[in-house]
């Protein structure tokens, strides 16, 4: 197994550079009160990073089927404990799908991507975050 390199470098006491091991670069912020927003916090990545994982294995799982998506986003509720640790609690995914899809597909593609391939997802389920999902389909042109 390959070590995997990333770093996060101080720009200011609130104000981080994170490198990827792929060499991606973003900003973690923890702006203080009135301060401008300049990229999301730690435990918002987490989040974020549970949604771009399911949603990518969804769609890699739906093309595989010859599923034409119009348009697909995931809208993400998360509740942390109460301090600290506030770790995450509960996370709830609700994929939202425009196109003229197969239920049966959608449903499997969530599944497969919840049971077996986001990493992310399974990761926070074995951290003991309640994890729940659901979907809902809007026929083409909605």
């Amino acid at each position: 197994m390959a070590v995997r390199k990333s770093t996060v470098e101080m720009k200011t006491p609130q104000l981080f550079t994170a490198t990827g091991y792929t060499g991606a670069v973003v900003p973690i912020h923890l702006p203080k009160e009135g301060e401008a927003r300049l990229g999301p916090g730690p435990m918002e990545m987490v989040v974020l990073g549970v949604g771009g994982c399911t949603m990518s294995d969804v769609i890699d799982i739906l093309e595989k089927q010859r599923e034409k998506l119009e348009a697909f986003r995931i809208e993400i509720e998360s509740e942390r404990a109460k301090g600290p640790p506030a770790v995450l609690t509960r996370v709830r995914l609700k994929y939202l799908f425009r196109g003229d899809i197969e239920e049966k597909h959608v449903k499997r593609a969530i599944d497969l991507s919840q049971e077996k391939y986001c990493s992310v997802s399974i990761m926070l389920k074995r951290a003991g975050v309640d994890l729940t999902t659901s979907y809902v389909i809007e026929k083409p042109g909605a």
